[in-house]
């Protein structure tokens, strides 16, 4: 069986708790990068996550992983239209972490997943490699996004070239600071 229907067929059984609420569809109501709203980004950094964690020779907590990666971004509003106090990027990890909490019962795995997703950008690591795995697919999904909607502004050979020179960039800085225990 092809590694892409595993993780679908895993992705179904793992992420099947936290859509049986019904809360993360509100996610749907929000925009994201580009043309993608925040439930269907979620949902490709998720999925990125669990592909990327079958492909890697270590032990992953596969279910604590999808339900960070799903809740990463639960922030429940359109940071295009309602402005934050602070800057959104700095500070909707913590609003989502928030709001997780209120809504699910969440672990300390995927609460570090959520409120450290932003590293870089937010200065303190995270403390997992599953928070690292998910970190790696937000930026790789978050790019893929923001040149599919420059693509649809731009000549695709130049949004095309743009992308190319960019992600090596982005993977190689987060490799560095994987914690392969």
């Amino acid at each position: 069986m092809k590694l892409k229907i595993k993780r679908d067929i895993l992705f179904e059984h793992l992420s099947e708790p936290v859509f049986r609420t019904g809360l993360l569809e509100q996610l749907k109501e929000f925009n994201q990068h580009g043309s993608s709203n925040c439930y269907d980004h979620s949902v490709s950094v998720a999925k990125a996550s669990l592909y990327i964690a079958m492909l890697l020779p270590f032990h992953f907590k596969m279910e604590q992983l999808v339900r960070g990666a799903l809740l990463h971004d639960y922030f429940l509003y359109d940071w295009h239209v309602t402005k934050p106090e602070k800057l959104h990027g700095f500070s909707h990890p913590h609003t989502a972490c928030r709001n997780a909490k209120r809504d699910f019962d969440i672990t300390p795995l995927e609460e570090n997943i959520i409120k450290r997703h932003m590293f870089p950008l937010t200065p303190v690591p995270p403390r997992f490699k599953e928070s690292y795995l998910v970190t790696l697919a937000d930026k790789y999904i978050a790019t893929k996004e923001f040149f599919a909607a420059l693509r649809q502004r731009l000549h695709p050979a130049r949004a095309l070239r743009l992308f190319s020179r960019s992600v090596p960039y982005v993977f190689s800085f987060m490799i560095v600071f994987l914690p392969w225990k």
